[in-house]
């Protein structure tokens, strides 16, 4: 299955960066309450592949914080803000988020690439539940649904972006609290300046 997460890397200079991804964890982990392994799947444009590729190192967050999966998707976060997110876990390499439901961290042990996508098969070193998960939402669902819309303006068009919102659009006004309705409205906005960029 695909977890729809935020990952925290580093680079050799020990910077923080923050990214929403979606890694493949294995769903039969019996009574095991955490998986062993997961794969990740970086962009080989992206951030957290070079970081990836220098350290090795990364933490998977669980979190319905959908404010940050919004900011995160389209960049829009600061070095001091990531700073004030998260912490280092007993002082190592791995930097987990202060607030969420649930973090792995994980080591990369082998990759595979192709020309677009690569692969990262992972262990997982160390994992926490920090807080209960308060529930499902629909709101939250089309907030990541949006977000992912955001980083795809490159790959679809206009036409295309702007239905899926207008889908999405009902689930917010239903289902949604302030913070998922501004979290549409900001992704909303973004999406409409990328697409008249372009």
């Amino acid at each position: 299955m695909i977890l729809e997460a935020i990952v925290t890397s580093i680079d050799l200079n020990g910077t923080v960066n923050l990214a929403p991804m979606g890694p493949e964890v294995a769903d039969d982990f019996g009574e095991k309450k955490v998986p062993e392994r997961l794969v990740l799947k970086p962009f080989r444009s992206s951030l957290t592949y070079q970081n990836l590729m220098a350290t090795g190192k990364a933490v998977v967050h669980v979190t319905d914080d959908v404010s940050l999966i919004a900011r995160t998707a389209v960049g829009k976060i600061s070095a001091s803000e990531i700073a004030g997110l998260v912490k280092s876990w007993r002082g190592s390499d791995w930097w987990r988020l202060r607030s969420c439901h649930r973090w792995l961290a994980v080591q990369v042990e082998t990759v595979s690439e192709d020309e677009l996508r690569v692969e990262m098969d992972c262990r997982i070193i160390h994992s926490e539940i920090e807080k209960p998960f308060f529930g499902f939402n629909r709101a939250k669902f089309a907030v990541i649904e949006a977000a992912i819309l955001a980083t795809r303006t490159h790959l679809l068009s206009a036409g295309q972006i702007q239905d899926e919102l207008d889908r999405l659009q009902p689930l917010i006004d239903k289902t949604g609290g302030h913070t998922e309705q501004a979290a549409f409205d900001f992704l909303r906005k973004t999406i409409d300046e990328r697409i008249t960029d372009h």
